[in-house]
């Protein structure tokens, strides 16, 4: 982590829901967020830190039960983007993602999954996450 994170500063820049899901690990409810259904072309970033987290292009639909009605990546912008993270929470193990420049909360990895080619599904919570869209050249 690079990225000194504030506790406090960060519950006056976030909302309750962002403050619960970025720094107490919680979720989002499914369909609910804003980048569900979202397909501008752009940078998806960290909401704490600005970190660019997920290109775009490696957004998709995800059909997946259970993983449907989040935003769903096949790969991070970077190869230090986020940084992940056994957890066997709720009796069952995962893989975290949290961002590698700040720590917050982003989703869980799962992998062998059959909705995108690739077999990896990072599923991310729209609370999460800021947009930065393409520059027009």
């Amino acid at each position: 982590m690079t990225y000194k994170v504030d506790d406090e500063e960060l519950k006056k820049k976030l909302t309750p829901e962002q403050y619960h899901v970025l720094r107490q690990k919680g979720t989002e409810a499914p369909f609910s967020g804003k980048y569900v259904n979202h397909n501008e072309t752009g940078m998806y970033t960290c909401m704490v830190c600005g970190a660019e987290l997920f290109s775009s292009k490696s957004k998709f639909e995800s059909k997946e039960p259970g993983l449907a009605g989040w935003p769903s990546f096949s790969e991070v912008a970077g190869s230090k983007a986020v940084k992940l993270i056994d957890d066997n929470s709720l009796g069952m193990h995962r893989v975290e993602v949290t961002c590698a420049n700040c720590g917050s909360h982003l989703g869980h990895l799962f992998e062998g999954i059959k909705d995108h080619p690739s077999g990896v599904h990072y599923c991310i919570n729209s609370t999460c996450l800021g947009f930065k869209p393409e520059s027009k050249k």
